[in-house]
Order: C-alpha cells, then sequence, then structure tokens
C-alpha cells in the first residue's frame, strides 16, 4: 500500500483557537480522506508550538506555570480539532521530552553548519522572529501583522548556514522538487529567498527562558522556530528512527503568513539533515472579518467554537471548505455564513429528504449498486492539484444537477399518470446518481456522506425523522 504523510503547522499556544486554525486542520482532513479512498495508508500530523517569549509572558501575567498554561490551552486546541471531525493519526506537543530530546540531537547532527556570531537587527516580539533591513524598512519599522515597532537587538547568537542552501532550494523550487502552491507564490517565496542571510537559531536564555536549552551551551536556548519547525519530523520519531517510509512529506500545510520561516530555515535544515524536502507545499491564505483583519485589539475576533455550537461540524466545514478558497484570502461575516447554511439546508438537506420521501411512498428498491453515470474525473484532477474548494465546488454541481434533474422529471406527475415502470426507473436512476456524487462529499462533509450511505442502500429506503440541517 503507498503511503503518504500530511504536515500541518502547529498553531502557537498563546491564546484560544480563531478560525484562522481550521485551515490546516480541515485542508489536510481532506487530502486524508481523499487519499485513503484512492488506496493510500495516510498519517496526518497536527500539534501545538508551546514554548516561546509570548507564551511565557502571558502565563506570568495569568500568574500560572508555563507548562500549566500550555497544558490547558493545548487541551482547547485538541477539543476544537475534535469538533472540526478532523481525524489525526500522530499529534506533537513541543514541550514533550520526546521532542525536546529529538529537538537536541538534530541540533548536534546539524553541528557542522551551525557557528556563533553577534546579532545585531530588528526584531518582532510578536512574530517572534528576526527581520531583514529591508523588510523593517518595507514595513517603516512596524510589523504588518502585529502592529507594533521592531525592536533593535544587539546579541551573540548562534546560527544556521542557511546561505550554503539558497541555490540548492531555488532549484527544487523552480523544477517543482518541493512544488508550491498555488503557482503565484512561487515567486514570492524566490524573492524571499534571494534576500536571505545565515539564520540566527538561538537566542540567550536570560532573554528567552521558556524554551529548549541549546545542547552543551545552557546560556543559550533555542529559536522557537527551529524548535517547531522540527516537529513534522520527530513526530515521525527522527532521529530515534528511520522516518524513510513516511518522509518526504506528501503534503506540508501552511499559512502565508509562516511561508518565509517555512523557505528560509526548514529547507535549510533538512538538506543539512541530508533529508529530502517536502514533495508540496501548499500555503493558504488568511481570514478577515468583515474586510478586516482578526485583531484583539479591534475586537473582531471570531470564535469557532460558537460557530460550531450554534450550527454544529458539518455546516462549519461546508462553509470553510466550500466558500473559503484552498489559497487566497477570504472574508468571514455571520450573514455570509447563515447564507451558506441555507443553501447547505436547501441544495443537499432537502433534496435527502424528498428523493428518500418519494422512494418510500412509491416503494422503489435500493439501486444495485451507486456507479452510476455521475463522473468525478475533474474532480479528482482538482484534488490531486489541491485545488480542494474548487474540487467540492464541483462536487456541489453535481448536487445541483440531480435537484434539477427531480424537477425536470418530475417523478410525482409520472405517479398521477399510473407511469410505474417509469416511475421507478426515474426514482432509481436519481438515487444512483446521488450516492455517486455522495462520494464526492465525503472528504469534505464525512459525517453528513455517511448518513446519506445508510439512507440509500438500506433495504428499504426511509427518510430521515428529521432534516440533515434544520433551519
Amino acid at each position: 500500500m503507498t503511503k503518504a504523510y500530511i504536515a500541518t503547522a502547529i498553531p502557537y499556544v498563546n491564546g484560544a483557537p480563531h478560525v484562522g486554525h481550521a485551515l490546516d486542520f480541515l485542508i489536510g482532513d481532506v487530502y486524508r480522506r481523499f487519499l485513503i479512498s484512492q488506496g493510500f495508508e495516510v498519517r496526518l500530523q497536527a500539534g501545538t508550538d508551546e514554548h516561546g517569549n509570548k507564551v511565557f509572558k502571558t502565563a506570568t501575567e495569568q500568574n500560572i506555570p508555563p507548562q500549566q498554561f500550555v497544558d490547558q490551552n493545548t487541551a482547547k486546541f485538541k477539543d476544537f480539532i475534535h469538533r472540526l471531525g478532523v481525524e489525526y493519526t500522530d499529534f506533537i506537543r513541543t514541550t514533550s521530552p520526546d521532542h525536546i530530546r529529538r529537538c537536541q540531537a538534530i541540533w548536534q547532527k546539524l553541528t557542522p553548519y551551525i557557528y556563533k556570531g553577534t546579532y545585531e537587527g530588528w526584531y518582532c516580539e510578536g512574530c517572534e522572529g528576526f527581520v531583514t533591513q529591508t523588510d523593517y524598512d518595507a514595513n517603516n519599522g512596524t510589523c504588518p501583522d502585529h502592529q507594533k515597532p521592531y525592536i533593535k537587538l544587539s546579541e551573540e547568537n548562534y546560527y544556521l548556514r542557511t546561505t550554503e542552501f539558497k541555490q540548492r532550494v531555488k532549484t527544487a523550487i523552480e523544477t517543482n522538487e518541493m512544488r508550491i502552491v498555488p503557482e503565484f507564490r512561487k515567486k514570492e517565496l524566490l524573492n524571499l529567498l534571494a534576500d536571505m542571510t545565515d539564520v540566527s537559531i538561538s537566542r540567550p536564555a536570560k532573554q528567552l527562558t521558556w524554551g529548549i536549552p541549546v545542547p552543551g551551551d545552557d546560556s543559550q536556548t533555542m529559536y522557537v522556530w527551529m524548535d517547531a519547525l522540527v516537529n513534522y519530523i520527530t513526530v515521525l520519531g527522527y532521529p530515534d528512527t528511520d522516518i524513510s517510509d513516511w518522509w518526504p512529506a506528501t503534503l506540508q500545510i501552511i499559512g502565508k503568513d509562516i511561508a518565509r520561516f517555512h523557505i528560509g530555515i526548514w529547507p535549510a535544515i533538512l538538506l543539512g539533515l541530508d533529508l529530502p524536502l517536502p514533495k508540496t507545499m501548499l500555503i493558504h491564505g488568511h481570514i478577515t472579518v468583515n474586510g478586516a483583519k482578526m485583531s484583539k485589539s479591534v475586537g473582531n475576533i471570531i470564535d469557532p467554537i460558537e460557530i460550531l455550537d450554534q450550527h454544529g461540524t458539518e455546516p462549519f466545514r461546508y462553509y470553510f471548505l466550500r466558500h473559503v478558497s484552498t489559497t487566497d484570502d477570504a472574508d468571514f461575516n455571520w450573514d455570509k455564513f447563515e447564507s451558506a447554511y441555507h443553501e447547505l439546508a436547501n441544495d443537499l438537506g432537502n433534496l435527502v429528504q424528498r428523493l428518500a420521501t418519494m422512494c418510500q411512498k412509491y416503494s422503489v428498491p435500493t439501486p444495485v449498486s451507486s456507479a452510476g453515470p455521475t463522473s468525478g474525473e475533474k474532480y479528482e484532477q482538482l484534488m490531486q492539484n489541491f485545488e480542494f474548494s474548487q474540487a467540492f465546488e464541483s462536487a456541489w454541481s453535481q448536487i445541483q444537477a440531480i435537484n434539477k434533474a427531480i424537477d425536470d422529471a418530475k417523478p410525482w406527475e409520472l405517479a398521477k399518470q399510473g407511469n410505474t415502470d417509469q416511475l421507478k426507473t426515474t426514482l432509481q436512476n436519481l438515487t444512483t446518481n446521488l450516492l455517486s456524487t455522495n462520494h464526492l462529499l465525503a472528504p469534505f462533509l464525512p459525517a453528513t456522506s455517511t448518513k446519506i450511505h445508510e439512507i440509500f442502500t438500506s433495504p428499504t429506503i426511509t427518510p430521515p425523522e428529521t432534516s440533515l440541517f434544520p433551519k
């Protein structure tokens, strides 16, 4: 059986989950379910990024020990992932003893590419990242993501010779050895790569207390991104075990705001370890709220748990997988969500209810098989190209076509005319088409797909007692 590994960006647990976090998990879950349907054995990783000054500072402000603080927030993220209907196989915590030990072992393996030097430059406390003078100038001295001025730092750190690998990474991107999705991100990343200098991978322990000590030098703590990025392989057991059955990752999913770390540092780490680069790196956009970037200070943070509590998992998945582009920025507001919910209830909920009701009323037998004339060729191509929102749209257009086919065929008129044979043939064909299309919905709406399959493959077709999506 062919193996595939899907890696998601681990969220920082300085706060509760927000709607933007859902995208990594949902995209990974959709692709996992699709690959399983294609006969693959799949591992899907999820986890939490738990070190760094922001965590330490927030825990201190709340008078909670840092480990207790990250334990509490990690539990919230695990519950969130479960509520999304996401089924991961591996969960990584960067404070776990195994990750810490493996991270230090990776540092030691990278020693030929590590040196000590003095860093003087600009640092964003919100990103917990250093920026170049070019970035500083382009952003007028203020981080665009956190709206806070960069601060000037001068300190002795360890550096990774990332520039030694620049050409190899550039070639890998240009030749699609490491494919970048969407294509338009390629140029952005190559420009970032061109400006890349050697990267500081530690901070003085007196400045960064909550993190992994540098092996052999307790005066230095690993840079939080050095700690976080290697989770993609430590979760597989590296370097304790051979991970070649699973690495390189088939798909690595990240948000556009952290793409620079995944191009500037991550490939250099892999090449320094003599490991292959991920096969595909999918970069998704941001979710804005009413046209504005989500911000605590603005007060427009959308609590995903509120959406899940009010409407449930499947409507949440429907909105964020069909109406939010896999790769572009998208906007959320409650009116859009409510509209999408009614669309789901009308197009699919009503279809299932009325088709099952007619099959029951006219004693239509269960179809012999779910294989019908509905073609998933376009859908499969879109899925294989990681265009998931478009693949969902393709499947949904077939749901709409079945609704139209019912209206055109008018089974109730055939019943009035006493045309029993044509009536049963028509309803069986419609049911067969629905079951065929239902396979395409399964990665996106797994619970709903299971219910539809049960309804229309039971010995006697019986409509659900209540609507799949009550209005």
